[in-house]
């Protein structure tokens, strides 16, 4: 555990931070899965992400059994400049907890984090667009490999975990604050695939301190539906588990989403079974448009030599034009 979390720090610290954020015309949404995005919102974007869910724990030793429903709220907020996003997650649940000569119901709030984003490297930023071929629809339209698609964006996140009133998911948490850091990672192949990676050090220096990696494929299948699938590994001195997630969501306009999604893990200490449906909702009124595509911008200098190029290919074309207009023909 502390050779991942010295790893885990050395990379942290070594990032460099360059390059610019990116802010889409309809909304992006972390939602429904649990990995977040490289990507922040845009400056002055709010977006509220929030849904329901249903849960089911078992677990064969302990011989405990717990059912309930919560929900979970995430608000982002594009604050500063493009790549920079400050971001609350709230996660309150309740359910009925029944084991040997215990019969319970516990609620309250199970996560609250405090948190900061921000875009070290765009592999979009200053990136010519490709040009169609004239010549043939199929090579338009064909699926092609292109190796800068392996180049991901790469985002940091850093925030704090609150311990609000008595938690009763975390009976042994005695701190009241707690650190939290990410390391994200988003590939983007073609435009209908992305690729999420999100490596965390969650809850250290406390009881509950865990490393993991949460890694998330989206499909595109049509301007509207988009499906999900979810691998998400987590472990600790007391705990370590592998889960999988799966969903889709539909848009319902450019800055409405709505989702659903199911989870289940590997384990019986214990198994857990989920469901969950959400809604997605961003207000972008206040935005104004960054062109971060755009490639170098041309200064004067270069304006001046383009009007006289165009210039010089406009004389000499008249001055053909009248060469042939003056010319005898030949006996």
């Amino acid at each position: 555990m502390l050779k991942l979390k010295s790893a885990f720090l050395v990379g942290f610290l070594m990032a460099t931070t360059f390059h610019y954020g990116q802010y889409t015309d309809v909304i992006n949404s972390n939602r429904p899965g649990k990995s977040q995005s490289a990507f922040s919102v845009g400056k002055t974007v709010i977006q509220a992400e929030g849904g329901f869910y249903g849960i089911q724990e078992e677990h064969s030793d302990l011989r405990y059994e717990a059912s309930g429903f919560g929900s979970d709220l995430s608000i982002r907020y594009g604050a500063f400049f493009e790549q920079f996003e400050l971001n609350m997650d709230l996660q309150y649940q309740l359910d009925w907890y029944t084991a040997p000569l215990i019969n319970e119901t516990r609620s309250g709030l199970k996560q609250t984090t405090i948190g900061a984003k921000y875009l070290i490297y765009d592999p979009f930023k200053n990136l010519r667009e490709d040009k169609p071929n004239l010549y043939s629809w199929k090579a338009n339209h064909s699926l092609k490999f292109n190796w800068r698609d392996l180049i991901p964006a790469v985002a940091l996140y850093a925030g704090v975990n609150l311990k609000v009133g008595n938690n009763p998911f975390f009976p042994d948490d005695n701190s009241v604050i707690s650190p939290k850091m990410m390391l994200i990672t988003q590939n983007h192949f073609g435009t209908k695939w992305v690729f999420v990676n999100n490596i965390y050090m969650d809850k250290f220096l406390t009881n509950y301190e865990n490393v993991g990696l949460v890694s998330t494929l989206t499909r595109g299948f049509n301007m509207r539906w988009s499906g999900f699938l979810e691998f998400q590994a987590t472990k600790s001195d007391i705990y370590a588990d592998f889960f999988f997630r799966g969903g889709a969501a539909y848009l319902i306009r450019e800055n409405i989403q709505i989702d659903a999604s199911v989870v289940k893990n590997i384990k019986d200490t214990p198994s857990l079974l989920g469901a969950s449906v959400g809604l997605s909702w961003r207000f972008d009124q206040n935005y104004e448009k960054v062109y971060l595509r755009s490639t170098k911008p041309v200064d004067d200098k270069d304006k001046s030599k383009d009007k006289k190029d165009k210039k010089d290919k406009k004389d000499k074309k008249k001055k053909r034009k009248d060469e042939v207009e003056v010319e005898e023909p030949k006996p």
